[in-house]
């Protein structure tokens, strides 16, 4: 079966790719081993320890310059070939094009150790670039070895197995311990953890049960499931996942734009400046050809861009795959970069900060009323209303198994738009707002906490109200966490919500954030989201993916919590949160600032060094094989391993 990365890589425009792997590492190889041999061999020849002489070894044609010969013309002949197929197809001259010249340089020149050098380390350093880059690549293609090829359909009561592709939305299918889930779904039947660490980074494996949602690719541990299909193979959460990384790689940041632009330009002047060097120059400054010959060679080989170019997108997309691998999805290079920008990040209040499912909450000061006794009695009276929040007081009932069915109501009455009044087991009763309680002729209001930030209801029992009861919606767990870290990161944080000032403030002073904004309307955040991005500078929006989309879509980065609507929010967002955890925020924060860093750091090294060794080479300091060794292939390795950083950073 073809793989996820094969299938969403469909449609994608073909790109000229550079070899990758094997064909450098045989030629590293091969080099390696003409230039031991042929060590070998000149030893040989030179008699020294062993006191005699080889003949055949000896003068202007030995094996050893054969070999050598034979070997880097053989090499640079398949490097410049690769050059000029760059440049018959993209229009430009491209890294292999400089060293296949220099190489064959050399061999004109009689300088066949540095021609097989400079060939050998080239090799060298592309092959680790492409190793790094495919770990980099593996840790999302990894995803699809996880996939399952088929799966176990249930039709008309049995069961038969058929291609993952021929599965459609609303079929029924059957996992069995130890397997893994071959399709997005709604478990209908069964009980089991299943391991979603590949999807959403979780480290410890979630239990699944009736309809809860289950991903492709997951692991289901201990128990058996019967799923109902909700997405076919190709859409399935892993596979837009895979695809969106793969995409990612196309929007570019501004600073692999600029640099892109920059090699395009820089390539040329170097290679006119090699020919200056090699032309002009000794009929200028009078030496001899082949000296400014093998400076130009230098100059060939100490231009080549490769640490420069490759670089930068290489950090850029290794920050963007080692984020996937935390359950955070960056649709682009360019999201990393204006992360790294971002001076404020503003929070939708319900569903982002909260959990978005308010609970009861209830205040019950007086000590002659426990308040398992008071919340069962409310619950008896309040079975007979159709109010919202009688509902959520007989489920909270329900909950903790009290038994209000069990006692004896009368005289119920509602009064419309007050609450409801009553007797339970001869106790006069008055739920709703505190003028309600003047109904039932009671006289002392009881002591409850200061403020009205949410709607209460109160709860009178004989000639006292004992209880206050609200909804409230509970924080995030992490939500301190993730406000304090930005915090301490230089970020503002805002809290833009449609809810009453009071709430807003309340949960605000919870978290630490520092500005809030409430009661807005959907135009509203957009229009407060606009001057705090003029006082502050580039900002982010912490949202749903529903409620949130057009401001998530209007500001500079929009990040959605994927776990509630995760394909609003792979839609609608730059950045999406696979699993509801806002200390994922700060992450980001800190791996795009790090991965800006090195990006920067990367730049001005490779500068920096070539500018060095160019000057140098140019005046006839530095050897062609040191060149090689220092100024391209031993800096592009240096800069990859830099970029390794990026996988340290803790969440």
């Amino acid at each position: 079966m073809e793989t996820i990365t094969e299938r969403t890589e469909q449609g994608l425009e073909d790109e000229v790719e550079p070899e990758k792997g094997e064909p450098w590492i045989y030629l590293a190889l091969t080099l390696g081993l003409t230039i031991l041999i042929s060590a070998l061999l000149d030893w040989l020849a030179e008699g020294l320890p062993l006191g005699f002489n080889v003949p055949l070894l000896n003068g202007p044609a030995t094996v050893s310059r054969i070999i050598y010969r034979a070997s880097v013309i053989m090499a640079g002949a398949y490097t410049v070939y690769l050059g000029l197929r760059e440049l018959t197809i993209e229009r430009r001259f491209s890294i292999e094009f400089l060293m296949g010249i220099a190489a064959l340089g050399a061999v004109h020149l009689d300088f066949l150790f540095e021609g097989a050098t400079v060939l050998l380390l080239y090799s060298l350093a592309e092959y680790f670039e492409d190793y790094i880059e495919d770990r980099a690549r593996k840790a999302v293609e990894k995803l699809s070895v996880y996939m399952s090829d088929e799966a176990r359909v249930i039709e008309d009561g049995s069961e038969r197995t058929v291609d993952v592709r021929e599965v459609e939305p609303g079929m029924t299918i059957l996992v069995k311990p130890g397997e893994r889930i071959p399709l997005d779904g709604l478990v209908l039947d069964g009980l089991s953890y299943v391991d979603q660490s590949i999807v959403t980074g979780e480290s410890v494996p979630v239990l699944k049960k009736g309809d809860e949602g289950v991903y492709a690719g997951t692991l289901n541990t201990d128990g058996v499931l019967r799923v109902k299909v909700t997405k076919k193979a190709e859409e399935t959460l892993v596979s837009r996942i895979v695809r969106l990384v793969i995409q990612s790689r196309r929007r570019k940041a501004n600073i692999e734009r600029l640099v892109d632009r920059f090699a395009r330009i820089y390539v040329p002047v170097v290679i006119l400046l090699a020919a200056f060097t090699a032309v002009l120059a000794p009929r200028i400054v009078g030496a001899p050809a082949e000296t400014w010959l093998y400076r130009s060679l230098i100059l060939l080989v100490v231009a080549c861009p490769s640490a420069f170019v490759i670089s930068v997108p290489a950090t850029i997309f290794t920050a963007i795959t080692v984020a996937a691998k935390k359950g955070v999805i960056i649709k682009g290079g360019v999201y990393v970069e204006k992360m790294d920008k971002v001076r404020a990040v503003l929070f939708d209040k319900t569903g982002t900060l909260t959990l978005g499912a308010p609970t009861l909450v209830m205040e019950c000061p007086s000590t002659h009323f426990p308040s398992t006794r008071v919340l069962t009695y409310t619950a008896a009276l309040e079975q007979y209303s159709k109010h919202p929040m009688a509902k959520v007081i007989v489920e909270k009932a329900q909950e903790g198994d009290l038994n209000f069915r069990g006692l004896e109501v009368k005289d119920v009455k509602e009064i419309p738009g007050r609450g409801l009044i009553g007797t339970v087991n001869g106790v006069r009763m008055a739920v709703g707002k505190l003028e309600t309680s003047e109904e039932t002729g009671c006289k002392e209001q009881g002591s409850f906490s200061n403020g009205d930030r949410h709607s209460r209801v109160y709860v009178a029992m004989g000639d006292s109200v004992v209880a206050a009861m609200c909804l409230a919606d509970q924080v995030r767990s992490d939500a301190v966490e993730s406000v304090k870290a930005l915090k301490q990161g230089g970020i503002r944080t805002a809290m833009l919500t449609g809810d009453k000032k009071e709430i807003a403030r309340d949960v605000a002073e919870k978290l630490g954030v520092d500005e809030v904004h409430a009661e807005l309307l959907p135009e509203d955040k957009l229009k407060v989201a606009a001057q705090l991005r003029s006082k502050y500078g580039l900002i982010a929006m912490v949202g749903d993916g529903v409620n949130d989309a057009p401001v998530l879509a209007a500001s500079d980065v929009g990040i959605a919590m994927g776990g509630g609507g995760v394909d609003v929010a792979l839609e609608s967002a730059d950045i999406v949160l696979v699993k509801d955890e806002l200390i994922r925020i700060p992450y980001i924060h800190r791996l795009s600032r790090l991965a800006v860093k090195i990006a920067k750091q990367n730049i001005g090294l490779s500068l920096g060094v070539k500018l060095l060794l160019g000057a140098l080479g140019f005046l006839g300091f530095v050897p062609l094989w040191f060149a090689v060794a220092a100024g391209d292939d031993g800096v592009t390795m240096l800069l990859l391993l830099n970029i390794l950083r990026l996988a340290k950073v803790k969440t």
